[in-house]
């Protein structure tokens, strides 16, 4: 491409140029370019220095089954020759579709306990699909006559997504600002992680109570009839890999149900393999009202999405429906004949191979191996995870579990020497942490050489961390 003057760009320059890029600083593109990466195979992917590195965060939590599976590449092929397109409209369907839905529901069904579980409902992304839920809870209560319930209580350090409601949900500060959210009417409860919010010699069964009373005084507050849902990631992602304190969720959905309150459980982390399980409902016995999902559905080869709600949820919609008329949401893509065979594939291949008891093994091994590396190391405070969902969070003083200012970012220092060791990771936005997900198709070889690289980056790392400790 060339501008007016007749000038040739490179590939970095023109991005600059042309593109407002997703959760980027502009200030900061502007001054160092883009990272550029090209072609990726397995866990490796072509890096922005001019060398493959190890994927630690499989994308953004989502290349579960690995980069360049042909088998996938072909199920799209097949499926665009076949039915390139249609929509879900008007009572419109396809085969993929209909096929994925009950392969979706048979798997909660059979691998998670989850009996109670009923329609699926498609999108494209895990953002929409918790807009969705949050437009169908706010429907149902309507059409059953409680207009007032209509609050959604989420938790600091949550994650659910950057579109209108779903960003409001987020309980991360730094997608709220200048964006007017979060929304009236969404209330962020604690975030339910011990080791940087429990107070100082309290347990965690004591912090567990805590929680969970401040909950119980939400919703006195506020009065239960106001308010029509909690969300709720099983393990926070985005929010640094936090691990629920044990026996939280459970009394979290007793408290819910008491009051009337509906549980969604955002698994668009967490569904598909990630914590070693099939979905993170069965792994922490939970029976929420509505599950979402994306990522790992498709191991993100084809944007897909999924809101799942109960019976009770479906026969409430299905009884208003000669009153109200059709339900009036939906995506132009949704239940896309091409994404849907990607979906349909990418399952297969996982109950081929495995994949899912490959990230149980794999996980312990990961976390035995970051703790052999780093458990001992003065600037870091915790090494957490489940399956292959991993964490190492950074602190200034383990000994007295003092942290470092955030301004300091002392986690991305770490990934950036990281990085140039060979090991791609992603620095988190809520607290000093790294985090560990690569694709559930890993080796215990690539795990080790990934660890590897990673201690490697922390020892560079490390005076660079001194320097910041003593200054904080």
């Amino acid at each position: 491409m060339t501008d007016a003057a007749g000038a040739n760009f490179a590939l970095a320059e023109l991005d600059k140029r042309t593109m407002l890029h997703p959760v980027t600083s502009i200030a900061a593109l502007e001054a160092t370019g883009p990272q550029i990466y090209g072609k990726a195979t397995g866990v490796r992917i072509a890096g922005p220095l001019g060398k493959d590195v190890i994927d630690f965060g499989a994308g953004l939590w989502c290349v579960n089954v690995g980069y360049g599976r042909e088998e996938l590449a072909e199920a799209a092929a097949d499926a665009i020759r076949q039915l390139s397109y249609y929509h879900l409209f008007g009572a419109a369907s396809n085969e993929p579709a209909v096929r994925l839905a009950d392969q979706i529901l048979t798997l909660f069904h059979e691998r998670s306990g989850a009996g109670h579980l009923s329609k699926v409902f498609f999108g494209t992304s895990g953002s929409d699909a918790n807009d969705t839920a949050y437009k169908l809870v706010r429907y149902y209560n309507n059409i059953r006559g409680q207009p007032q319930k209509k609050k959604f209580l989420a938790r600091l350090g949550a994650y659910h997504g950057l579109t209108y409601a779903a960003g409001g949900l987020t309980g991360i500060p730094a997608y709220h600002t200048a964006f007017d959210l979060p929304q009236e009417g969404v209330i962020h409860l604690s975030c339910p992680h011990h080791f940087r919010f429990g107070d100082a010699g309290e347990s965690e069964a004591a912090f567990c109570d805590r929680l969970i009373a401040e909950l119980e005084e939400t919703i006195k507050r506020e009065g239960a009839d106001t308010i029509a849902a909690m969300i709720a990631e099983p393990v926070m992602g985005t929010g640094g890999v936090l691990m629920p304190p044990a026996n939280y969720l459970r009394r979290v959905q007793e408290v819910l149900k008491a009051n009337d309150i509906l549980f969604i459980a955002d698994e668009v982390i967490t569904g598909f393999g990630r914590l070693g399980s099939w979905f993170g409902t069965g792994h922490f016995e939970l029976t929420p009202d509505i599950v979402t999902l994306a990522k790992g559905v498709t191991s993100a080869y084809f944007p897909l999405s999924a809101t799942v709600i109960s019976e009770d949820i479906f026969q409430t919609l299905r009884s208003a429906s000669n009153e109200y008329g059709p339900v009036m949401h939906g995506f132009t893509y949704s239940g896309h004949p091409v994404g849907c065979s990607v979906a349909l594939a990418n399952l297969a291949l996982m109950e081929r191979e495995a994949i899912v008891d490959n990230a149980t093994a794999m996980g312990r091994h990961l976390i035995e191996k970051l703790r052999a590396v780093a458990g001992d190391h003065p600037f870091v405070g915790d090494i957490r995870g489940e399956g292959l969902m991993a964490a190492v969070e950074f602190v200034a003083d383990r000994n007295s579990r003092r942290f470092f200012a955030k301004e300091q970012a002392a986690h991305r220092i770490v990934a950036k020497h990281c990085m140039e060791q060979g090991v791609a990771m992603r620095p988190l936005p809520f607290i000093e942490v790294v985090s560990f997900s690569p694709p559930l198709s890993i080796t215990e070889a690539e795990i080790d050489e990934g660890v590897d690289a990673f201690a490697r980056g922390l020892d560079t790392a490390t005076s660079e961390l001194k320097a910041l400790a003593a200054a904080t």
